[in-house]
């Protein structure tokens, strides 16, 4: 069996000799199209053995995509940016599973690996966890502009593979990608992954109030059965939030109660559902006080849930446990306070900084 790196690289000598190691003990060999690099992309990866392949910058990341797998001669091809680390994973595993796979689903089929992201946020190193299909079969390809993704029909399979993602902490491509989207939702208007795209880098861009309009076009149009349906609805009601008017919490309210049956397994959903259910109350405590007990209710189901991929890391353990704490301190519930500060103090430094003030 023969598995290759294939990547599309620019400008990345920051981070490219990292990527490279990790990874090199799980391929057999790097394939590399370089999209213009002016600094020491090109000589780090022959560094390492990589055939780098010249290739002319298209507006298309798909196009370059697929240029780098035209390429390569493997039977299975890694996708990585050169900002994803791999963490350790035998050779011999990864064979293992691949044959498994192939056993039962035949050649055709991509594979899942988990990656963590990094970002920073209010000073503090926020992260998420979320399945990306990263291993490909001989001649799949990609289409879209940006945000690219295989044209595979096989099923999507997780792999014993994890990689870490630090680009968000020091580059903020918000801004480059709305250029990318806006020709994106030109050229395909019936395709909703281009309109959550739209959406989620205006509101990542601190633009919530121009992101609403997308949100709208994605949450009436697309269907829940798309891998970006919950991502999607819980990022439209953080901006709904964000707004800070009555006419966001009402369209926002409209949202949770059509929503509660189909996403009751997702943290996320029901972290911000407590933040919701916090600023309602708070907008009018006369008119909305039947609502009270949701806020706790909504963050005890955070913690019934528990941490899984696919969501912001906190949102089912400390996060929801220090919101949950905090709750119980205005309420006068001190006891209770004090159980979930020291539950949450043990991953996020505000838990036990609130819990000196209490105790002491």
């Amino acid at each position: 069996m023969k598995i290759n790196l294939v990547m599309i690289v620019k400008n990345e000598e920051r981070s490219l000799g990292q990527c490279l190691e990790q990874a090199g003990g799980l391929v057999d060999e790097i394939v590399i199209a370089d999209t213009g690099s002016t600094d020491r992309s090109v000589e780090i990866a022959r560094k390492y053995g990589a055939k780098v392949w010249e290739y002319e910058w298209k507006d298309d990341f798909a196009a370059a995509r697929n240029f780098a797998l035209r390429h390569s001669d493997a039977e299975w091809n890694l996708i990585l940016d050169a900002d994803e680390y791999l963490l350790p994973c035998s050779r011999e595993k990864l064979e293992r599973q691949i044959y498994d796979y192939s056993a039962r689903y035949g050649g055709r089929w991509i594979g899942g690996l988990l990656r963590r992201d990094f970002w920073k946020e209010e000073g503090r190193t926020e992260s998420s966890l979320t399945y990306l299909p990263r291993l490909l079969p001989r001649r799949a390809c990609y289409f879209g502009i940006i945000h690219e993704q295989p044209e595979e029909t096989g099923p999507f399979l997780k792999l014993p593979l994890e990689a870490e993602h630090d680009g968000y902490l020091y580059t903020d491509k918000s801004r480059r990608n709305l250029e990318y989207l806006k020709k994106a939702v030109r050229y395909y208007p019936e395709d909703m992954y281009y309109r959550f795209q739209m959406a989620v880098t205006l509101r990542n861009a601190n633009m919530s109030q121009e992101s609403l309009f997308w949100f709208r076009e994605f949450y009436n149009n697309a269907s829940r059965k798309s891998g970006y349906w919950s991502e999607g609805v819980v990022s439209y009601l953080y901006a709904l939030l964000e707004t800070g008017t009555q006419s966001g919490l009402s369209e926002a309210f409209a949202v949770v109660k059509r929503e509660q049956s189909y996403m009751q397994d997702q943290a996320d959903f029901w972290f911000v559902c407590g933040l919701f259910y916090m600023k309602l109350v708070l907008s009018d405590v006369s008119l909305y006080i039947e609502f009270l007990p949701r806020i706790e209710d909504s963050f005890l189901e955070c913690l019934r849930i528990g941490e899984r991929p696919g969501g912001v890391t906190g949102t089912g353990s400390f996060k929801a446990a220090y919101n949950l704490a905090l709750w119980y301190e205005v309420s006068g519930q001190t006891e209770k306070a004090v159980k979930y500060y020291k539950d949450a103090a043990v991953s996020f430094e505000p838990a036990g900084e609130r819990l000196k003030m209490l105790i002491f």
